[in-house]
């Protein structure tokens, strides 16, 4: 990322905008090394890392240094190879412990587990992508893989798509990547036909993940009209094997009724 500096301050003149905005670089830096590292599936390498941010070795292992010895950052005996640290768990948590939406929809994500059986987690919409902040699991051994902090495309899961859905196609075109990531062969790369699912979820208020995530996998979602445009879903998770037309249905119309009990100063 090329960051820039103005030489001059510009006089304060209201809210700074993103056009005057010069992000402060070392920072920017900083942040960027947190968010490659959370991605990554195993710890990553100086080179590795210094290539895919662009930051010259020496400047980035001295960032790197700074960041093992506060904590967010760990690495191996051999001090080449660098993942989070305790210190990015702790403040994760502490995010989603303190949220107030996370906390209201604790009681409706054990409500739809106790009445399904099956895995349901509570997911944010951010950027083009959709974050898990909640879940509870499945009564079964066989069940769905997933973690809090998980972050996966928007458009490949019924979460990231019901929470798409309540939002016109300007703005889900703004939001979406120029290229749709395919995670699997059910996954929808074509914006076109994108599009037309979001239409067929607003017409039936809740969508669906037809293995578009993970294989095996169906997911059934809803949004929350906690806030407008919503920001946050709850869905169910299932294998497909568990699946027939009769639970399938069970498990939309237990998500139709999240809003009401969600909603309801009785819940």
């Amino acid at each position: 990322m090329n960051v820039g500096h103005s030489r001059e301050r510009p006089p304060y003149d209201g809210p700074v905008t993103d056009a005057q905005f010069q992000p402060v670089k070392s920072a920017d830096r900083t942040l960027e090394i947190l968010e490659v590292l959370a991605d990554a599936p195993e710890r990553i390498g100086l080179g590795h890392l210094a290539r895919t941010l662009s930051i010259p070795k020496s400047s980035l292992h001295g960032i790197l240094r700074t960041m093992v010895r506060r904590g967010w950052v760990e690495t191996d005996d051999s001090g080449q190879l660098f993942g989070l640290g305790v210190r990015s768990l702790l403040v994760g948590a502490s995010y989603v412990d303190r949220d107030d939406a996370v906390t209201r929809a604790q009681p409706l994500l054990d409500w739809l587990n106790a009445q399904v059986g099956e895995t349901t987690h509570l997911g944010r919409l951010d950027g083009s992508d959709v974050v898990y902040l909640a879940k509870r699991e499945s009564s079964h051994p066989l069940r769905m893989y997933s973690a809090i902090g998980r972050r996966l495309p928007a458009h490949a899961t019924a979460l990231g798509k019901a929470l798409l859905a309540a939002r016109d196609d300007g703005e889900v075109a703004d939001l979406l990547p120029a290229r749709l990531p395919t995670l699997t062969l059910n996954t929808i790369g074509d914006r076109d036909d994108l599009l037309a699912e979001l239409d067929r979820i607003r017409a039936v208020g809740y969508a669906i993940d037809r293995e578009e995530n993970s294989e095996g996998i169906r997911c059934f979602a809803v949004s929350l009209r906690t806030s407008r445009p919503p920001v946050d879903a709850v869905s169910v998770s299932a294998p497909t094997l568990r699946l027939d037309t009769r639970t399938e249905q069970r498990i939309i119309d237990v998500l139709v009724q999240a809003n009401e009990r969600l909603l309801s100063p009785r819940t």
